[in-house]
């Protein structure tokens, strides 16, 4: 999810919302039994899913080029661009897949022991190609969160996330796709920049916060070869399950009914027979075309959607229904594992759209699981408040310098 801040309520309530979600499509012929009793008619095969790399195949580039229309403040920093397509895996399929991503270089001479490099999930842009970040000078505003990263001298690279700028459907929410992605994207880094080191960071905002907490569970099995030091985890889509409680649906605030469509768009990408009409009606489900279109487009028809929402469009028809939901959002759901290094999470008392304590549970679970975390909750901040980001930034400029981490959790880890 991403929002910004200082703009008018409507404008925030509607990005907000879209930005806190996203998802991103076979068919077989059937032969007919021949009349021949000597000809035998093969069953229709099942589509092939392409080969995960393996070693130095994960990250590894099939194209890379400069980026010169990148965001001038990226330039005033004397830092350079490149767009890369790296390798990586699937964790819906388990196949592999190729990626966009933006690499990002800065000026000066590389530190002993080589550049660090940070990985970033930004928040929800769109479930379309065109709403892939890299298809911006901005990185569709994820810039503003390298900018201060770049000035501390890491290498930071931005993937899109699968299926957004390449082939295939993105699995919004899917979290081992998500760290793959981030992962794989280090390893992109260190192909662009012959000095960056094998130490590195995660930050992420929303549905980024989500992927890099996924990146930190899988540090050491899947990022194996790297060192990590920990992950900064701003406003996390770690756990929605909440949504759904004792075979219910609880009450929907505005931007959680807008954010539905994509929602349900990312967890059918993982289970194909979900039907949205058992969880949404009226004009949320007659206006795709306006509610699964990128964040920061249609904002005015988004308002007028928004408008037109009544109690009953939004809500499972059945408690099966709603039970299903609420497995299919468990599975999702974070932590999974213990994390690699420890992590810093935020999340901001006054959101709507993640409720704070949904993330503080998930915490708990974290501490459980016997993890360092920092848990910051910040009074009078919503979703993905900017105010988070300097504080998440030293955060990790102290992990890079070895300071100890800070650990919120109760002694024993046990909530």
């Amino acid at each position: 999810m991403r929002c910004e801040v200082g703009v008018r309520p409507v404008r925030t309530a509607v990005v907000a919302l879209a930005g806190v979600v996203a998802l991103t499509a076979c068919a077989t012929d059937e032969a007919s039994p021949s009349s021949s009793p000597t000809t035998s008619v093969a069953a229709p095969s099942a589509p092939s899913v392409p080969q995960a790399p393996t070693g130095d195949q994960r990250g590894a580039l099939t194209s890379q080029e400069p980026v010169p229309d990148i965001d001038p403040a990226i330039t005033a920093l004397g830092a350079t661009a490149t767009r890369v397509v790296y390798r990586s895996t699937s964790g819906v399929d388990g196949g592999g897949s190729q990626v966009v991503g933006t690499v990002f270089t800065p000026a000066g001479p590389a530190p002993d022991g080589g550049r660090p490099v940070v990985t970033v999930g930004h928040g929800t842009t769109g479930v379309t190609d065109e709403c892939a970040p890299s298809s911006s000078p901005t990185l569709l505003g994820t810039t503003n969160l390298v900018r201060p990263l770049l000035q501390r001298g890491y290498v930071v690279t931005v993937t899109d996330y699968q299926g957004l700028g390449t082939d295939g459907p993105h699995p919004y929410l899917e979290p081992d796709t998500a760290a793959y992605d981030l992962i794989d994207a280090v390893r992109a880094a260190r192909n662009v920049v012959p000095d960056a080191s094998t130490r590195w960071a995660a930050i992420g905002v929303s549905q980024g916060g989500q992927a890099s907490w996924s990146a930190a569970e899988h540090a050491d099995d899947y990022g194996d070869g790297l060192a990590f030091v920990g992950s900064a985890n701003l406003s996390p889509a770690a756990d929605l399950s909440g949504i759904v409680a004792d075979g219910t649906v609880e009450p929907l605030s505005w931007p959680q009914k807008m954010f539905l469509p994509y929602l349900l768009e990312g967890l059918k990408v993982v289970h194909p027979e979900l039907n949205p009409d058992d969880y949404m009606r009226g004009a949320l489900a007659a206006t795709p075309d306006v509610t699964l279109s990128c964040v920061a487009a249609k904002l005015p028809e988004k308002w007028t959607v928004a408008t037109q929402l009544t109690p009953a469009d939004t809500g499972p028809r059945t408690e099966a229904d709603a039970e299903r939901m609420r497995g299919w959002l468990e599975d999702i759901a974070l932590p999974k594992n213990g994390a690699g290094g420890p992590m810093l999470v935020v999340v901001g008392e006054r959101d709507n759209l993640i409720l704070p304590q949904w993330t503080s549970q998930a915490v708990d679970h974290a501490c459980a699981l016997g993890d360092v975390v920092e848990f910051d909750s910040r009074p009078g901040e919503g979703h993905a408040d900017g105010r988070s980001v300097p504080g998440a930034v030293q955060w990790i400029a102290d992990r890079f310098a070895g300071v100890p981490a800070p650990d919120t959790c109760p002694e024993g880890g046990t909530p």
